[in-house]
């Protein structure tokens, strides 16, 4: 693992209608919209979405991690994740998520154990931990040369 601050660069292009895309360098481009509920075509990843899809692959990750690290097998995990995104004091915001994990593990498994690493994947999970985070905002507008 590399020393802290890591540090994540991404771009979201956009013209005035149509998707959005979004790269960081030597990842395939995302097109994405907003979703159906906000008037979206509701057939692309949106912000909304790839939040939900952050806390889902966060929480996988982190329980391999862990699983690795105490040397415990299994098969597979599955996350399911919802957020629940609602309007509070006339802002809207995330105000929860459900991780629903299904593990699968061999025969004779210890499940006390896979189950209290599954709880350290929930409290490890760096985005989970995140979702408070203040924002900075630096903004340039940059008018079209006529």
């Amino acid at each position: 693992m590399q020393g802290f601050p890591h540090h994540y660069h991404v771009t979201a292009t956009a013209s005035s209608s149509g998707d959005v895309r979004v790269s960081a360098d030597g990842l395939p481009e995302l097109a994405t919209q907003a979703p159906a509920e906000f008037g979206g075509p509701g057939d692309r990843w949106s912000p909304e979405t790839l939040l939900a899809a952050a806390v889902a692959d966060c929480f996988v990750l982190s329980f391999r991690a862990i699983a690795n690290a105490s040397k415990f097998e299994y098969a597979t995990l599955e996350c399911a994740v919802e957020g629940v995104l609602d309007r509070v004091e006339r802002s809207m915001r995330f105000t929860g998520f459900t991780v629903r994990a299904r593990l699968s593990v061999p025969a004779g498994t210890d499940e006390a154990r896979a189950l209290k690493l599954l709880e350290k994947a929930e409290q490890s999970c760096l985005i989970t931990n995140s979702l408070n985070a203040e924002t900075h905002l630096e903004a340039e507008v940059v008018s079209a040369a006529g």
